[in-house]
């Protein structure tokens, strides 16, 4: 088990490496989300673990919450990393498709999905299903790749000789769509990610 810690870990700080070598710093990029996405309150879920990047960041903060995937190879990084911090406790790992969740209506205060959207098939059926599951006082915080980041994951994909493949509907689309649904939406930027915030109006200034 240590061994398989260990190599875990050393694909993960590759995987680091090779972000920063292209200007992409990962911690930097999630704590831009994080600190958008304050205050955090309630019970918490990550839609889309990966490899576990923000699964590590949200951990690292103090927070217990849960996260699923579709994928089990993909989520076995994330645990192993969790655990060779120590903060696999904190995280509640689940393997579900998010076009049909198992959660019950309005059982979550603050939904995330990291850079997530464009790999969707049906983007608003899942989007449909955290509305579901995200409480009248909650928020759902969406972010995923601008140009720019888009970019640099192609040049990274292709650096190991695959594809980056990258769905029509963007967080332009889905805000338009929210607020469709009478949902307020706050955005922020950085270079390589753009943070899409969602909640119901009546929601006090300091739950937004």
């Amino acid at each position: 088990m240590e061994e398989e810690l260990l190599a875990n870990h050393k694909r993960y700080l590759e995987r680091k490496g090779l972000y920063s070598s292209l200007g992409y710093d990962v911690d930097k990029e999630r704590a831009f989300i994080l600190e958008k996405a304050q205050p955090l309150y309630g019970d918490i879920l990550e839609a889309g673990t990966g490899k576990g990047h923000f699964t590590l960041e949200l951990a690292k903060a103090g927070y217990s919450f849960t996260t699923f995937d579709i994928s089990e190879t993909e989520q076995a990084f994330a645990k192993l990393n969790l655990r060779y911090f120590g903060l696999d406790k904190q995280v509640d790992f689940r393997i579900q498709n998010g076009e049909s969740l198992s959660f019950k209506d309005k059982s979550f205060d603050v939904i995330f999905s990291v850079n997530t959207l464009h790999h969707l098939t049906n983007p608003y059926k899942v989007i449909d299903e955290f509305l579901r599951v995200l409480s009248f006082e909650g928020k759902l915080v969406l972010s995923d790749f601008t140009q720019e980041g888009l970019v640099l994951m192609n040049k990274i994909h292709a650096s190991e000789g695959n594809k980056h493949e990258v769905g029509k509907t963007t967080l332009s689309d889905i805000e338009e769509y929210l607020i469709g649904k009478g949902f307020k939406v706050n955005k922020a930027n950085s270079k390589f990610q753009e943070v899409l915030i969602a909640y119901h109006p009546c929601l006090t200034a300091g739950r937004n």
